[in-house]
């Protein structure tokens, strides 16, 4: 049956057309939530982890080629960029020359199906709100869909709850904000509910990439394929080292009382664990959020759970209208789709280089990918030429939002690749051909500009 919140939710949900399993997977969550889980994970409760290389593994040609031939790619690409004043599909950014995140992903895969004579078909996950302007992208390119395989399927939808009681919200004069994705967690349900999954098995493919769409580093690479097809794990996560720019972010770890791998979240972390997960000499790794699974195996894992995976719940509470503070707290539901790594028994972690997560969540990312920081080939694969990642702090003020930040860049960014650092505070404008070398710091109490082919240093 299930209390007068959950079923007012599940209506609301099958009113909108939300697939059943879907409806299924919100209420096993709901009842979580209702019986007071908070999804917390206690450092007692966690020893560190380690892992394998990718640099150290041996992984022949004849595996890797294989292994490609019977991937399938999916991007998600639900997000529309808000934090960065965006209002549509996030990648559909300008990278460079032109030339877009969805382009830059889709000419990847197509160069790669020409170098191992590959299908590796291309699928994004979209969301109600990204689903147009993805496909009106994408449609230049006729090759890129797989015959008898969509090219995209929608991310589901769920209502926010009131934290006061978890009935529905309802807000009339704008009925968009009632509704929240159910994080990437949703990957699965998705995938079983659109039949997706399904389709790809008879179709012969044996296993999923799954990456980020603003990740333009997460290439279905061979070797990694390769890897993960020899392993004969059914899931598996590539992680990075932690810098300190990642203190803040989830890692991985073991759980103690059954050895399992776990992906902890900054929102499952108690307060009083808050040092421990900044803590990057005892927790070194962190997730790319490129995945991988075997699609038989994870067939199997729903069947058996009734289409619930059972992804640990992750408790977001916010206010209704993420712009108005005054609007109602109300609390999202919310899984990671890399939680997933402690479902199946035999799971796998590797340690790859940090060429393979570039992702971009601020205009700071933004700068050091449209500089000369990185070159793209004719593979369309990013080459990291610097010798390091410049650090980039821009003034919130004035450069958070992507309009703000193109204005004050009018001629392009700035060369970066003999950069160390680059701070900005107040408003500065960026001539042609500036270059940035070593640690370089520039204040402004009023509007300023640096002229064209300034080269600023430390000194």
């Amino acid at each position: 049956m299930g209390s007068a919140g959950l079923n007012r939710a599940r209506d609301k949900m099958r009113d909108a057309g939300v697939d059943e399993v879907a409806i299924e997977t919100f209420a096993h969550y709901y009842r979580l939530l209702e019986h007071g889980e908070t999804g917390m994970i206690p450092e007692s409760s966690i020893d560190p982890v380690d892992m394998e290389s990718l640099a150290s593994v041996e992984v022949s040609d004849e595996d890797a080629a294989a292994a490609i031939r019977t991937t399938a790619v999916i991007k998600l690409n639900g997000g529309l960029g808000t934090s960065m004043g965006m209002d549509r599909a996030k990648s559909l950014l300008c990278v460079r020359r032109g030339l877009s995140f969805l382009d830059i992903i889709a000419r990847q895969v197509l160069h790669l199906r020409e170098k191992y004579d590959a299908p590796l078909p291309m699928i994004f996950m979209n969301s109600f709100r990204t689903s147009a302007d993805t496909m009106a992208a994408l449609a230049r390119y006729e090759d890129l869909q797989v015959e008898g395989l969509p090219l995209e399927f929608l991310q589901n939808k769920e209502p926010k709850l009131l934290a006061k009681d978890l009935s529905p919200a309802s807000w009339p004069k704008d009925p968009d904000l009632e509704w929240c994705p159910p994080g990437h967690g949703d990957l699965y349900t998705a995938l079983r509910g659109t039949g997706l999954l399904d389709q790809l098995i008879e179709a012969g493919y044996q296993r999923v990439f799954v990456s980020n769409s603003d990740n333009l580093g997460a290439v279905p690479d061979a070797r990694v394929a390769g890897w993960f097809a020899t392993s004969g794990a059914p899931f598996a996560i590539e992680a990075v080292r932690r810098t300190p720019s990642d203190r803040k972010g989830g890692h991985f770890a073991r759980r103690k009382n059954d050895g399992r791998i776990v992906l902890r979240e900054t929102a499952q972390t108690l307060p009083e664990d808050q040092a421990a997960l900044a803590d990057l000499d005892r927790h070194k790794y962190c997730s790319t959020n490129n995945l991988w699974f075997d699609l038989v195996a994870m067939r199997d894992v729903l069947d058996a759970r009734d289409g619930v995976l059972g992804l640990p719940l992750i408790r977001n509470e916010k206010t209704l209208d993420p712009g108005d503070p005054s609007t109602p707290k109300v609390i999202q539901i919310e899984s990671a789709m890399g939680a997933a790594v402690e479902v199946f028994e035999g799971s796998r972690l590797i340690e790859v280089g940090r060429d393979r997560f570039v992702p971009v969540k601020t205009t700071n990312d933004l700068l050091v990918l449209r500089s000369d920081v990185y070159d793209i080939g004719s593979d369309f694969v990013l080459d990291q030429v610097a010798a390091d990642l410049p650090f980039v702090d821009l003034d919130r003020d004035y450069y958070q939002l992507v309009g703000e930040f193109d204005r004050r860049f009018p001629e392009g960014a700035p060369s970066m690749k003999k950069a160390a650092a680059l701070k900005v505070e107040g408003d500065w404008t960026f001539g042609r051909g500036v270059q940035v070398v070593g640690d370089v710091t520039l204040k402004a109490s009023s509007a300023n500009r640096v002229a064209a082919d300034t080269v600023l240093t430390d000194g």
